[in-house]
């Protein structure tokens, strides 16, 4: 694989983020400069947290996965997950920081922001400047500016970014520990972006992330979107019903079997248009994207792993929201 085609494939795995032209160009132009049964001892997968700057490291991450992943993961076949089954764990190991050489963590990639020695990106969580200030918690600083791919061990200081300067905060019923939050107000306008900690994790089921997201019993409204209207910036949102049905599968995507990525899994899921986007609203205004692949993973943002949910709950799930 030549470079130009892992950055291609690489963007098809990051632009599932998008929800509309703003946040897509915002993506793009980040890109451009960046789960009780019987318990027993089980052997964690640990990969690569580099992958959330994957892209700013180039023809190198291939080799990155292997060192972490060993061979290469294959395309799961998804012959249906067990209730309340044990799974092997996925362990995304902290992002290291650049050494005194500058090598290390790569910050072209993703806006970023330095809290208590832990690198938080840019949230695939959109939240409007105008529910923010009820999601604002306590300040916990002002970032400065300067990060980029060049950038040594002295520059990730407590709160550097590569955001320019913004006030940073906690936010309201989330762990700060995962989420974080800027807030910046210019002439009475909001501007306010989420920051995840999607590294130095374990993911021994979908409820490890899922959890962190509070989803269950607290989506106010939905939409989903075809592949073709998303892919096409047609933004042909569809209803999506907050009932029973649609909780029965956010149950089951906490129940879920983690699945590392690698890139050739990436390259297949990505290759193809089977998918299915949808968009969960809840309680505190916040709007959470997911994306469905027609081989019953799904996938929050950026963060290394794929959630296989229990091939029934999926497919009847896959099947409500039609063609």
């Amino acid at each position: 694989m030549n470079e130009e085609q892992f950055k291609r494939n690489y963007k098809k795995a990051v632009d599932h983020m998008k929800t509309n032209e703003q946040m897509k160009k915002r993506v793009e132009q980040s890109l451009n400069t960046q789960y009780q049964g019987p318990k027993r001892q089980r052997k964690p997968l640990y990969i690569a947290a580099s992958v959330v700057i994957a892209a700013s490291i180039g023809l190198a991450a291939p080799s990155v996965w292997q060192q972490f992943n060993g061979p290469a993961t294959p395309t799961p076949q998804v012959a249906g997950v067990t209730p309340g089954a044990s799974f092997d764990p996925i362990v995304i190991p902290k992002t290291e920081l650049p050494d005194s050489n500058g090598k290390g963590a790569m910050a072209s990639m993703l806006q970023l922001v330095v809290y208590e020695g832990n690198v938080y990106t840019q949230s695939p969580t959109l939240l409007e400047g105008t529910s923010a200030l009820n999601l604002r918690g306590e300040k916990l600083g002002t970032t400065t500016g300067g990060i980029d791919e060049l950038s040594g061990q002295d520059k990730y200081t407590e709160l550097a970014s590569n955001i320019g300067e913004a006030d940073i905060y906690t936010v309201n019923g989330y762990d700060k520990d995962f989420r974080i939050m800027s807030y910046t107000e210019i002439d009475g306008q909001v501007y306010a972006q989420l920051f995840d900690k999607n590294n130095g994790i374990t993911i021994s089921s979908g409820a490890d992330l899922i959890g962190k997201l509070h989803l269950e019993g607290n989506i106010a409204s939905a939409q989903w979107e075809t592949f073709d209207s998303w892919n096409n910036g047609l933004q042909q949102l569809q209803p999506l019903t907050a009932d029973e049905s649609l909780e029965s599968f956010i149950s089951a995507l906490s129940a879920a079997k983690p699945i590392a990525t690698s890139p050739e899994l990436e390259e297949n899921l990505y290759g193809k248009e089977d998918r299915k986007i949808i968009y969960l609203t809840l309680e505190d205004k916040t709007q959470v994207p997911l994306v469905l692949f027609g081989e019953g993973l799904v996938r929050y943002g950026n963060v290394p792993a794929f959630l296989e949910v229990e091939k029934g709950a999926f497919q009847t799930f896959w099947n409500s929201l039609g063609e």
